[in-house]
């Protein structure tokens, strides 16, 4: 009983060895032989990691994004990559990050925009966003997914391939002729039915195939897709484990006990309640997978506690139940081994991937022998976990203090948002359609550097200082060169939007090795939110008044909001998220009070996470819409009419949330719109958004620049649907991880795209003209 496997492990390598490597391939200072090299490195020591296990995953490794690999295995990457003289790893990296055209292809320069991305159903990850249209046919291209089994199978180890579900993978993507995407699954099922084939030809047993989608709402169409293609791909000799994660299955429940496969897997962290019913309902020759390891957080698991309710289960199935991390490993990092200068307390309470398999181990041969025969581990594991609860440094009675005399009004701004702007206007005398940027400039190797030896105490705090003034002075000068209306200081000094301000709060815990991929080369270093939150010194002040001291025009401060730090941390589970990010709302409320007073006139308040952080099902959001609303409200209301507040929102579908974007009463959003051709501000067709609103308008995340025909295209998209003198030009977001080679001539066509259009708007009397009207009375469309 008790067999053992995973769903995935982290593929970026245990020193982001994928991302260097990655990033030294696409700037051509390694070949083709060198990156697959480091490759096969990694998807070694993972093999060597799931060693003890029963079944050893395969094909979770991806080059930059496990959907991007789907979509090229069912052979469906967008025509305008169709691209002569491109093989198939350039053309996926081109879906993944755009194209650059060269002369001879600048005519078809703008058919070569990256594929959107967008986030992985409530976690930091980003996906490649399939896309369909009318032209839309599947064919099957397994060679990098048989070349992982044959790879695995020549050490002699049982394999268990990972596949994206048919029925998931189609409502992933997009249909971007209006169309139904479930009309494409018809023509998809044939392509799965031939690659489990192809698979039971290499001696593949089980396949796991994974439909997220089941944790959410289904209509009956999706439900029904689920019925048609599972009926159809059913085999009598492959065996398909059908694997959901991150929440309940719920109504969807008996619809999977029906469905024709041979076990199921469901996350137990976030669904024990379903728990009990499959085992009723689950038929007696399918298997049931518990995920009973967290594997989306680091705290280590409690064994007693799950072995309390597990050994029951384990009783009822015998040799039907399967164990396993709840999720895949992709979302926590390696190795806790790694951290050698981390809190040993702290280090005490936490389990990464590696101690999770470990974890994972234990639990199965307790159920397997006895407790007694991994007696020394839960009892070391008891320890640690009441030794937590325990711990002095989790509660601080001022801060609960405070949390208690919270007002309503402390979360309201004095005026609504139109005598608010013809305040701010009187101060700023911003003109029309103004332009900024989201808030980071490129992260050089000189400042990575600097920063490195100032950490490790090679570099004196006023070097330090002088260092980073340098940078920002260089900043400020560009900006004022380029025109830029509204700068910021570049943040030269931030190693990362979330770890840096919690280094700045008490409460928190860091990491040195605990990188999680965001998406392709990009990886963050979630800092670890384990006790109450308050702010004892000043975040950003010193770097932004300096800043501003260098120009005349506005240099906008840059703040990361609460919800954000709450859900791009790793966060405490003994207290309710709302009160964590209540917490961290007055914390950066203190500074925003302080940046005002200090005469900074507009500060931005990043709640780039607030969407993701919505529950999985549409019932559950307004709970949880309303808590993080008035929690962004509560960090940026204190301040007086005349300070503009702006929030940035990263990728994601904001459309059916419209109505708590606008309760956050920001009087400029700015958001990131373009890889999507601003069909994310369709929804403003129908919603009259009343504050400022500046789309993205080039995507930083792709190493192409875009020209000054394309930004300007896209203000007129969105000036089709906001009025005119809403909008603000900006790119999507920050620009850290893009070269000053590639900034300076992308913010140059920006700038120059903004004033074309803002002169015919200067030859228009003052009085205001709505959406496309505005446009056509120009002659712009």
């Amino acid at each position: 009983m008790a067999t053992t496997h995973h769903l995935g492990l982290p593929r970026i390598g245990r020193k982001r060895e994928l991302k260097f490597a990655l990033e030294k391939y696409w700037r051509g200072d390694i070949n083709r032989q060198a990156l697959l090299t480091t490759a096969q490195s990694i998807r070694d020591n993972n093999r060597h990691l799931q060693e003890q296990l029963d079944w050893q995953t395969v094909g979770d490794f991806s080059f930059y994004d496990h959907v991007l690999d789907t979509s090229m295995l069912l052979g469906n990457l967008p025509q305008r990559f169709s691209l002569a003289n491109s093989d198939d790893l350039d053309r996926y990296f081109q879906v993944a990050r755009g194209s650059q055209a060269s002369a001879a292809e600048n005519a078809c320069q703008s058919a070569c925009h990256a594929s959107e991305l967008t986030k992985w159903f409530d976690t930091n990850y980003h996906y490649i966003v399939p896309e369909f249209d009318s032209q839309t046919r599947f064919s099957l291209n397994p060679r990098q997914l048989l070349a992982q089994i044959q790879e695995a199978q020549a050490h002699n180890q049982t394999v268990k391939p990972v596949l994206i579900g048919p029925v998931s993978y189609l409502w992933l993507g997009k249909h971007h002729d209006g169309g139904n995407r479930l009309d494409f699954l018809e023509q998809l099922l044939p392509v799965y039915a031939e690659l489990l084939q192809i698979l039971q030809q290499h001696g593949v047993e089980w396949v796991q195939i994974d439909e997220p989608i089941l944790v959410m709402e289904l209509d009956q169409d999706w439900q029904h897709a689920f019925r048609l293609a599972y009926y159809q791909l059913q085999s009598s000799t492959l065996k398909i484990l059908l694997t959901t994660y991150f929440g309940r299955l719920q109504d969807n429940l008996k619809l999977v006990c029906e469905l024709p496969v041979h076990g199921v897997h469901i996350d137990a962290i976030n669904a024990q309640q379903d728990v009990k019913q499959l085992i009723d309902w689950l038929p007696a020759h399918k298997i049931l997978s518990l995920g009973v390891i967290n594997g989306r957080n680091i705290w280590k698991t409690d064994l007693n506690q799950t072995l309390d309710w597990l050994e029951p289960v384990a009783d009822c199935l015998q040799d039907r139940l399967w164990l396993a991390p709840s999720c895949s490993l992709l979302h926590v990092p390696i190795d806790l081994r790694a951290e050698q200068d981390m809190d040993v307390e702290i280090k005490s309470w936490l389990a990464f991937a590696v101690q999770k398999l470990e974890e994972l181990q234990i639990l199965a041969t307790a159920i397997k022998q006895g407790r007694h025969s991994v007696q020394e581990q839960i009892l070391d594991n008891a320890l640690a976990i009441n030794n937590r609860k325990k711990s002095v440094r989790i509660h601080n009675q001022q801060v609960s203090t405070r949390l208690e005399c919270i007002d309503p009004a402390m979360a309201e701004r004095n005026s609504p948002y139109s005598s608010r702007a013809e305040q701010q206007q009187q101060a700023l005398q911003l003109p029309v359609l103004p332009t900024t940027t989201i808030g980071s400039f490129p992260q050089t190797r000189e400042i990575r550097l600097a920063r490195s030896q100032y950490r490790k105490g090679l570099l004196s705090e006023s070097d330090y200082t002088q260092s980073m003034r340098e940078e920002i002075q260089r900043c400020i000068q560009t900006q004022e060169q380029l025109g830029l209306d509204v700068l910021v200081h570049g943040e030269p000094e931030r190693n990362d939007m979330v770890e840096y301000f919690a280094e700045h709060l008490d409460g928190y815990a860091f990491s040195r090795f605990g990188w999680v991929q965001s998406y392709g080369s990009r990886c963050v270093k979630p800092p670890i939110l384990f006790g109450d939150i308050s702010r004892s010194t000043s975040i950003t002040l010193d770097w932004t008044v300096y800043a501003q001291t260098l120009t005349v025009k506005p240099v906008k401060a840059m703040l990361t909001g609460p919800v954000t730090m709450l859900n791009w941390s790793f966060v405490r589970e003994d207290q309710p998220l709302e009160t964590t990010c209540q917490q961290l709302a007055l914390a950066i409320r203190d500074e925003v009070l302080e940046l005002e007073q200090a005469g900074i006139k507009v500060i931005q308040i990043d709640e780039a996470a607030l969407r993701e952080g919505l529950p999985l099902r549409r019932k559950d959001w307004s709970q949880y819409l309303n808590w993080a609303v008035q929690a962004f409200k509560l960090c940026a209301n204190g301040v007086t009419d005349q300070t503009q507040i702006h929030t940035h929102m990263c990728y994601s579908e904001f459309n059916d949330i419209i109505e708590a974007i606008t309760a956050m009463d920001a009087d400029v959003i700015t958001i990131e719109t373009s890889r999507s051709q601003m069909e994310l501000l369709d929804v403003f067709d129908k919603f009259d958004y009343p504050n400022g609103i500046g789309p993205g308008v080039y995507d930083i995340h792709s190493p192409a620049i875009p020209s000054k025909q394309q930004i300007t295209d896209l203000i007129k998209q969105a000036a089709g649907k906001i009025a005119f003198e809403q909008l603000w030009i900006n790119p999507d977001c920050g620009l850290k991880t893009r070269s000053w080679d590639e900034v300076l001539p992308a913010l140059q066509n920006m700038i120059e795209a903004g004033a074309e259009l803002r002169q015919h708007s200067e030859k228009l009397s003052g009085k205001a003209m709505s959406k496309r009207k505005v446009l056509e009375s120009r002659g712009l469309f």
